[in-house]
């Protein structure tokens, strides 16, 4: 029997809003890096985990990255997923 397909809303700090699905994926938390590149430019990362302990690994990566790549600073939030 497949598994109900649902569709999981996100909706970060400064009022952005991603829709993911539909899915049968048990994710539950959405996360996004906004990378502030040098000469004022910015990249953004992102992607949903199945946990708040794997999006909260993404953290560590992000600073890897911010040294390897010479970002200015980047920014990381994390936000539970809802059912819509």
């Amino acid at each position: 029997m497949a598994k109900k397909k649902r569709y999981l809303t996100a909706t970060m700090a400064d009022g952005y809003t991603k829709k993911i699905g539909p899915t049968s994926a048990p994710f539950t938390h959405y996360w996004r890096i906004v990378a502030h590149l040098r000469g004022g430019t910015t990249e953004v990362f992102w992607g949903h985990s199945k946990s708040i302990a794997d999006a909260t690994g993404k953290k560590t990566a992000a600073a890897d990255a911010a040294r390897q790549r010479d970002w200015q600073s980047f920014d990381f939030e994390i936000v539970e997923l809802i059912e819509s």
